[in-house]
């Protein structure tokens, strides 16, 4: 994998850190929907697949920040 750049590894950081953001979020209103007991079963399922394709976006992005360690 080429090198980045300062300027593509500050952007990469920052969408790094929104996605974590937007991951917390979602983790928080997944609890308060299942805390509630009346929830939406579907509803929950679209948070949860959103959640899960956050946290697959921020292992793409660490794994672009974070050099491959060759043993």
């Amino acid at each position: 994998m080429p090198k980045l750049d300062m300027l593509q590894e500050l952007q990469l950081r920052t969408q790094l850190q929104l996605l974590i953001q937007q991951h917390r979020d979602l983790d928080t209103a997944i609890v308060s929907l299942e805390q509630t007991g009346t929830s939406d079963q579907l509803q929950l399922r679209r948070l949860k697949k959103m959640k899960l394709d956050i946290k697959d976006k921020i292992q793409q992005i660490e794994n672009m920040l974070i050099p491959d360690i060759i043993a």
